[in-house]
């Protein structure tokens, strides 16, 4: 009897050992021996595990979960920028040592998006980075077959992007951050369908949230957008975001200066707005009457993800009123008296803004 068992144990070992040896043998094996190559980018940011369910799509690797399991056993160099010519034919040795080398392509560029920039911010900079010129981005922007390809393909995207109101198309949509292109010659609409890509998954978390709000999503970025420029904290995000949905929900108009410096196409900073421009009626100027209760058209810069969390979640209080200072340092009212009692204070200490006739 212990000979038949030492005999099944060393049965059962042999098996495992199989089983094991087998599958390891399978799982670092090429994904496709006829693949052609193609190029992953590895971005700012990425890490081998942050990148596995991209290599499984772009079917580098066979499994994700060997794979993490077999970087804790290699204990690859880290990751690095640049965009590879990698392939399906590749082993799993070879994919991890190509990412960790390099050996990337000399022409590969990269582009900062900085976060709270609008549309001509983002035209310029691609014409400085790339062969586009600024007048290529504002074209695709009105792209209605390309347009729509986005509503059917990304789920935050619908027909809200082509209200004729609207300056350009995708202001707000496209995520802000540092992306790796091949080269110079990159299209715009592979530019804009990358930060389109990387949007969606900064969304993925709060699909069901933005899914059940009894605003649509482009409500929701459109307000996030407004939060991006006139708060820097998160605290100070979720308490202006508070403040416009109670003012929203009594139907007082927004008076966020931000929306009408967009809407007279002038960036912060760059001069005072005219009188003339504070008292514009048109649909992105919330001081205007004829927007009381509601939001502009659409957004007015592109928005990190700390504001769109503080337009999901704003924090609840009685305050109808907020003012920031020069230093972008945020006070809360519960009344006009208060307010007026607070811009009084900013202008005795020489915080406030001023405006040219």
């Amino acid at each position: 009897m212990k000979k038949l068992a030492l005999g099944f144990t060393l049965l059962f070992f042999l098996v495992l050992f199989g089983i094991c040896y087998f599958g390891y043998q399978y799982f670092t094996s090429p994904v496709d021996k006829n693949a052609k190559p193609i190029e992953f980018i590895v971005e700012e940011g990425d890490t081998f595990t942050s990148i596995a369910e991209d290599l499984k799509e772009k079917k580098l690797i066979k499994n994700v979960f060997f794979y993490k399991i077999y970087l804790k056993i290699k204990k690859p160099s880290s990751i690095k920028i640049g965009t590879y010519e990698v392939s399906g034919k590749m082993s799993l040795d070879q994919l991890i040592e190509k990412l960790s080398s390099t050996d990337i392509k000399d022409e590969s560029i990269s582009i900062t998006f900085p976060e709270g920039k609008n549309m001509r911010f983002i035209a310029k900079t691609i014409a400085e980075n790339t062969n586009n010129t600024e007048d290529d981005v504002y074209n695709i922007l009105k792209d209605d077959v390309y347009l729509n390809s986005l509503i059917q393909n990304y789920w935050f995207i619908d027909e809200s992007i082509k209200n004729k109101e609207i300056y350009y198309s995708l202001e707000g949509y496209l995520y802000p951050d540092t992306y790796q292109f091949k080269n110079k010659e990159v299209d715009v609409q592979t530019i804009f369908n990358t930060m389109l890509d990387n949007m969606e998954k900064k969304l993925r978390a709060y699909q069901s949230v933005i899914e059940e709000s009894k605003y649509s999503f482009h409500e929701i970025l459109t307000l996030a957008s407004m939060v991006e420029l006139e708060a820097s904290t998160t605290e100070d995000r979720r308490g202006v975001a508070g403040v416009f949905y109670n003012r929203l929900n009594s139907r007082m108009s927004l008076g966020s200066d931000v929306t009408t410096y967009y809407a007279a196409k002038v960036d912060m900073g760059e001069r005072d707005l005219y009188k003339s421009e504070l008292n514009d009626a048109n649909a992105y100027n919330t001081r205007s009457s004829s927007l009381a209760g509601k939001l502009p058209v659409g957004p007015i810069c592109n928005p990190e993800i700390t504001s769109i969390e503080a337009a999901l979640y704003p924090t609840e209080s009685n305050y109808y009123y907020f003012v920031a200072d020069k230093n972008k340092k945020v006070y809360f009212s519960r009344n006009s008296k208060e307010h007026n009692e607070t811009i009084a204070e900013l202008k005795s200490e020489g915080l406030w803004y001023t405006y040219d006739n």
